[in-house]
């Protein structure tokens, strides 16, 4: 297809790019960007010349766009000197409209919160009206840095290289690290951070109440995410994978007081309880547990997987596992008698 009749989708890939106010794009970096998306739709890539054109051709009429030439850490860079403008600007629909205040409504939990101003703005745009509250999440509002939920949210949105500042929970001594990040994630109402650390792209995760400080690095280029994270949960529980271990099948036994809890809230997906011959055989292997259900799972060993299966107390116990999940959980609880022993008067 000819150049010159694509030259309004150039335009909306240039657009894009000269809005980003996380980034510092030089012609080479937005021929690049406007090539990549070229391909991806099924056009011919142009060249640097045809882009420069592009740019003097949306600053004069009818886009009158206003855009800046700058010089930052030695690169010559371009971009709209108003990171709200953009020349596709558009009034909202009615439909788009109601959808909109529905999903800012059920968000609520964001209110409040550095960086996200802009849903307050949005709210007042959209002319969305407060209303009583239907859907309530879970929400911890003295979680330590929940602040940063905003300005991580921002850096992950925008693709954005950051330095993060950290301490663990057993050192207080603060480390820093280059950071692309890719997930915020909750658990067992904590939110954590995860993405590819710069020196190996190794993937980690930080807990947000461990962070000290967070700073961004625009001008490093953004590596994405190589691979799917939702397939980092698929057989641990919580946040915490050791890529060296491998998955253990566990049998277990909860009493009556707790299967109804376990079964209608299982401690993983492997979750599979056992009935019939199965179920019986187990009776006769186990007559000491009385009722009851037997069931098992299919995990990686990892700190959260014992602090689940430890926290239903003597409802729940471990028979059976191929691998540490079983010694761990005797280990825990010696430990636990020990300390109670030693209290004892």
């Amino acid at each position: 297809m000819p150049t010159n009749k694509n030259a309004l989708i150039r335009y909306k890939h240039l657009d894009r790019l000269l809005s980003d106010r996380y980034h510092y794009y030089d012609i080479h970096d937005l021929t690049d960007g406007v090539n990549e998306r070229l391909r991806f739709d099924g056009f011919l890539e142009v060249g640097q010349r045809c882009i420069e054109k592009d740019i003097n051709a949306l600053e004069d009429a009818p886009f009158n766009a206003p855009i800046a030439r700058f010089v930052k850490n030695g690169k010559n860079c371009i971009a709209y000197d108003k990171h709200s403008f953009s020349i596709f600007k558009q009034e909202m629909r009615r439909e788009e409209r109601l959808l909109l205040h529905e999903v800012l409504n059920t968000i609520g939990q964001f209110n409040g919160l550095d960086h996200f101003a802009w849903l307050d703005r949005l709210k007042a745009d959209a002319e969305v009206r407060s209303h009583r509250q239907i859907i309530s999440f879970s929400n911890n509002p003295y979680l330590k840095n929940s602040n940063l939920l905003g300005t991580l949210f921002d850096y992950i949105s925008n693709k954005v290289v950051i330095r993060l500042s950290y301490h663990t929970f057993s050192d207080e001594t603060i480390r820093s690290i280059d950071f692309h990040p890719y997930l915020l994630k909750q658990y067992n109402d904590r939110w954590y951070l995860l993405g590819a650390a710069d020196s190996d792209k190794k993937i980690l995760h930080f807990a947000l109440d461990r962070i000290n400080a967070v700073d961004p690095f625009p001008e490093k280029h953004y590596e994405k995410c190589p691979e799917d994270l939702a397939d980092r949960f698929e057989d641990i529980v919580g946040v915490t994978l050791y890529e060296d271990r491998p998955v253990e099948h566990i049998l277990c036994w909860v009493s009556d007081a707790s299967k109804g809890y376990v079964d209608t809230k299982p401690i993983h997906g492997s979750y599979t309880p056992l009935k019939g011959e199965k179920d019986l055989q187990l009776r006769a292997e186990y007559p000491q547990l009385q009722g009851g259900l037997f069931f098992t799972l299919d995990c990686i060993n990892n700190f959260e997987l014992i602090r689940e299966l430890t926290s239903f107390g003597a409802d729940l116990i471990v028979l059976q596992s191929d691998g540490d999940v079983k010694n761990e959980i005797e280990k825990h609880i010696s430990a636990m008698n020990e300390k109670y022993g030693s209290l004892r008067t």
